[in-house]
């Protein structure tokens, strides 16, 4: 599959999903305000309502107190006339007969004396036959006015009584939490909530032991007593803490949605990661076949052709030309055994099945003998090899053989990328701190582009040169190198700059005496 059609499909799958996880948290969105929207007009007709039942408290309050007063006078003109001694201030209360009027009767007897039915009247016999109509109706009329006298008198005494009293005894704080309670209970609210009751001005009346308020997010007020003068108005503010976690409970039940969308979006980048992964290792693959096949013809075919002269029966075979096809035939066969045998090392390394044969080394000794012996393939370029021995401390502990290869594999890469037509020079050097043991490879050939020094120690990974195979080898080396060092213990690091050459730098642990360590 091209290249192109994958992005095509990725970026149509993508905006998919991103558009249906859009769409899922959209209408959490939308459900989230709407439960909003229903909580605050349920608390908000809770809170009214049960300010409008502490309201209608107080007046069956009053109501209950006017009855209690009336039984107390009564009974008290019943105790007086046993003890016949009536006190001549209670004579507005009682009638000429020994009947108690309440208070607000005596007031509107003396107000109003004709809107108080006629005594006659009130107790005249019900059996009487010789009622009118007319007086019949007489006494409906005056008994209704006289009703309508009483309660008026009630409610001017709650008007001008009741709202002169502070907020803390007109309130009955226990009786309007349990109001509270109810109401919400009757409007679907179950959660748990702490109010405080204020004045208008905002002075604090009362105060509910836990109530905690981190802002007025989740507090909603109501005034008490609306109808009463500003300066003897309250308002009583309820906060929910848990408010959140009851709109967020309605919508609950899409959470796992968007979460499996989520890991379906993030599985689908996987597997678009992946398969441009594939698609490039694919690449490399092609790449690697292409360039072993050119790698083991050479040696084969020269195996080849040396084999052929030593059947030709027709050629005159002397002694110096069997030797030097025999050292061919060696030589090609040693070179074909090492390209199979560094293939089927870095599977073996793959599989972490690599044993090393470590034993201490002296890094000094052996990079002075590597450039002496690589000296000829730079000097052949017109360049030179220069040594810079400056480590103190050269000890190391690795495998000899496997090292060796490090260092000539990035020597050997130094060669391949040098500049066509100019001279190569080559510079080694080793140092150390008193923690670690380090050996820099640097080299002025054409130098490693940016974007490609973090794939430079993948395997099969090969910086292209414009011909595919004007630079052999199999991609292998650097990964060889990075392996080996990590085996090691080490590091290793690469600066480059493209045009100017390229900077390998190895660090090691040092290797210290039991000695050294115990001072």
């Amino acid at each position: 599959m091209k290249k192109k059609t994958i992005w095509i499909i990725a970026i149509i799958m993508g905006l998919s999903f991103l558009g249906l996880l859009l769409l899922q948290l959209n209408y959490i969105e939308e459900m989230a305000e709407m439960k909003k929207e229903q909580f605050d007009e349920s608390v908000n007709r809770a809170l009214y309502q049960a300010s409008r039942n502490m309201e209608l408290n107080e007046t069956l309050r009053y109501l209950e107190d006017d009855v209690n007063k009336t039984e107390r006078l009564h009974n008290d003109a019943q105790a007086a006339d046993k003890a016949a001694a009536t006190p001549a201030h209670q004579a507005p209360s009682t009638d000429n007969q020994g009947d108690v009027y309440t208070s607000f009767e005596a007031k509107l007897k003396q107000s109003k004396p004709s809107l108080v039915p006629k005594g006659s009247i009130l107790r005249s016999d019900s059996s009487s036959l010789s009622a009118t109509k007319r007086n019949m109706q007489e006494i409906v009329r005056n008994r209704y006015v006289y009703q309508k006298a009483m309660l008026e008198e009630v409610i001017y005494n709650i008007l001008y009584s009741a709202s002169d009293k502070p907020l803390r005894n007109r309130i009955n704080f226990k009786l309007l939490d349990q109001d509270l309670k109810a109401e919400m209970m009757n409007n679907g609210i179950n959660i748990p909530y702490h109010f405080t009751v204020t004045t208008q001005d905002g002075r604090e009346v009362y105060r509910c032991p836990d109530y905690v308020s981190d802002g007025e997010e989740n507090t909603y007020s109501q005034v008490l007593f609306r109808n009463d003068p500003v300066n003897r108005m309250g308002v009583v503010k309820v906060h929910f803490p848990q408010m959140n976690n009851y709109i967020f409970s309605s919508v609950r039940f899409m959470i796992p949605s968007i979460i499996f969308t989520f890991v379906l979006l993030v599985t689908f980048i996987f597997t678009i990661v992946t398969i441009f992964r594939q698609k490039r290792y694919s690449e490399i693959k092609n790449d690697f076949i292409n360039n072993m096949t050119h790698e083991l013809k050479t040696p084969i075919a020269s195996i080849s052709l040396a084999a052929q002269m030593l059947n030709d029966k027709t050629l005159v075979k002397s002694p110096k030309m069997i030797d030097h096809l025999g050292g061919v035939i060696n030589d090609e066969s040693k070179r074909l055994r090492f390209l199979v045998e560094k293939v089927l090392q870095m599977s073996m390394y793959e599989r972490k099945k690599a044993v090393l044969k470590k034993k201490y080394t002296d890094l000094n000794e052996m990079v002075e003998t590597i450039a002496h012996s690589f000296s000829l393939r730079v000097e052949h370029t017109g360049g030179k090899v220069y040594t810079e021995i400056e480590a103190v401390d050269s000890l190391m502990y690795v495998d000899e053989m496997h090292f060796q290869n490090v260092i000539f594999n990035l020597l050997d890469n130094a060669v391949k990328y040098a500049k066509p037509d100019e001279p190569l020079d080559v510079y080694l050097k080793t140092w150390n701190t008193n923690e670690n043991l380090y050996l820099s490879i640097r080299d002025t050939g054409q130098g490693i582009k940016k974007e490609n020094l973090k794939k430079i120690f993948d395997k099969f990974y090969r910086v292209h040169t414009g011909n595919l195979h004007d630079v052999k080898g199999f991609g292998l080396g650097l990964a060889y190198v990075k392996k080996m060092v990590d085996l090691h213990e080490g590091e290793i690091k690469v600066l480059s700059e493209y045009g100017k050459g390229t900077k390998f730098v190895i660090k090691l642990p040092v290797i210290r005496d039991e000695e050294d360590e115990e001072t």
